[in-house]
């Protein structure tokens, strides 16, 4: 429950005056803060609303963020995201050489894994003994049922 709403309610209840006094005082407070913010809202309003979609990858698209027909402040150099700007290659820069593509792979593929953070020794060598358990356990929980259908087979069939 805010203050207004507790003055408000002292107010409607008939307590002292000092609740009174209170709750007009928060009041006008209020109305004084809302009036401001009006007033600053009308010019700053337009900023801070959505301009657009954004793209699947949650940046912008290049074309928003150049777009000056608004007179905002995307259109005065500022942006409220910071975008990073692809490279675009080029189609005469592709190669059609399939070596060439398999050695650019190759390069992204060990660029990805500088990135990876690996497990310590320690902490391998607890997964691999938590895997071996879990194996050991499900082998022969499968291997009682299967032993248990076995019989439950001979003893109907006989």
């Amino acid at each position: 429950m805010s203050k207004r709403d507790r003055a408000a309610r002292a107010k409607n209840d008939g307590q002292s005056n000092a609740a009174d006094s209170a709750a007009e005082e928060l009041e006008t407070r209020d109305d004084a803060v809302e009036d401001a913010d009006a007033a600053t809202s009308d010019a700053s309003s337009d900023d801070l609303r959505p301009k657009g979609k954004r793209s699947g990858r949650g940046r912008r698209s290049s074309a928003s963020a150049v777009d000056t027909t608004d007179g905002d402040a995307d259109s005065e150099g500022g942006s409220a995201v910071a975008v990073k700007e692809r490279k675009v290659k080029k189609a005469s820069e592709q190669s059609s050489n399939p070596f060439v593509r398999i050695w650019v792979f190759m390069q992204q593929v060990v660029s990805e894994m500088k990135k990876v953070i690996w497990p310590t020794r320690r902490e391998t060598i607890t997964y691999t003994i938590i895997v071996l358990v879990f194996v050991v356990v499900m082998t022969a929980f499968i291997f009682g049922i299967d032993i248990g259908f076995a019989k439950l087979v001979l003893w109907i069939l006989g």
